[in-house]
């Protein structure tokens, strides 16, 4: 099983997370690109962090909505979509480079992941761009989305993702930050809940009814409160049950 954070969603001198502790604990970092957070000196530095710790650095991209942290739709011609995402993962792989890695791996971020699982379209956009640059990347997405579907159908591998600290509902999609309840935070839940979903077992929905979440990989948020602590527990309790956490994306 892979464990990712969000990670370098700090900007200027607005600081976010606790970064370096994360590596210590996570298997992949999804980077931000600057679009929604991220500035040139932390991408750099968590590039660098991220490669001497042996984590994989996946670009987080996202709209262009730095104001709103990423978590607004926008909706932008495809075309300029596309072209929003090469221009992040250029931007990355460059740090990356320089760290002495690469970018291993493509996960959207915020407002666009939630789009991308209906929105045909944009998702098409991404799918795009990934191709378009490399198609070895595998992209990081939400299982049953039109992204991962429409990915797979471009030959691009497709790595299913579930949540650790966010509440489903019954049909597996994220419940909206908006609401009540949306963001999980105590860790013995949170780990039990993944413990759960890498055996493939049930967890409880938003409403109380079992819900499988059948996924190679767990983001814990870099930015909830108490995230290294959570984080901590989610992979002790992994760890514990026999579980083996490695990169997906090596």
């Amino acid at each position: 099983m892979d464990l990712n954070s969000d990670l370098g969603e700090g900007f200027g001198q607005w600081q976010l997370g606790d970064d370096e502790a994360l590596l210590a604990i996570v298997t992949s970092a999804n980077v931000a690109c600057g679009f929604h957070a991220g500035d040139p000196g932390i991408m750099r530095r968590v590039c660098a962090q991220a490669a001497a710790a042996g984590v994989a650095i996946g670009a987080q991209v996202s709209y262009r909505d730095l104001a709103g942290f990423g978590r607004r739709f926008i909706d932008v011609v495809p075309e300029e979509l596309t072209d929003d995402v090469l221009y992040q993962l250029g931007a990355l792989e460059a740090f990356a480079r320089v760290a002495g890695t690469r970018v291993r791996y493509v996960k959207p971020h915020g407002a666009l992941y939630n789009a991308i699982v209906t929105h045909e379209e944009q998702a098409a956009a991404v799918v795009r761009a990934v191709a378009e640059y490399d198609r070895r990347l595998p992209v990081l997405g939400l299982p049953g989305s039109a992204w991962l579907r429409l990915a797979e159908e471009a030959g691009l591998t497709v790595v299913r993702e579930a949540f650790a600290d966010r509440a489903y509902t019954p049909e597996g999609t994220l419940v909206s930050r908006r609401l009540d309840g949306a963001v999980l935070h105590d860790p013995d839940e949170i780990a039990d809940r993944c413990l759960a979903m890498a055996r493939g077992e049930p967890i409880a929905d938003v409403d109380g009814s079992p819900l499988v979440i059948r996924a190679e990989s767990i983001c814990v948020h870099g930015d909830t409160a108490g995230a290294v602590r959570i984080a901590e527990r989610v992979r002790a309790t992994l760890t514990g049950a026999g579980l083996e956490l490695a990169p997906f994306a090596p």
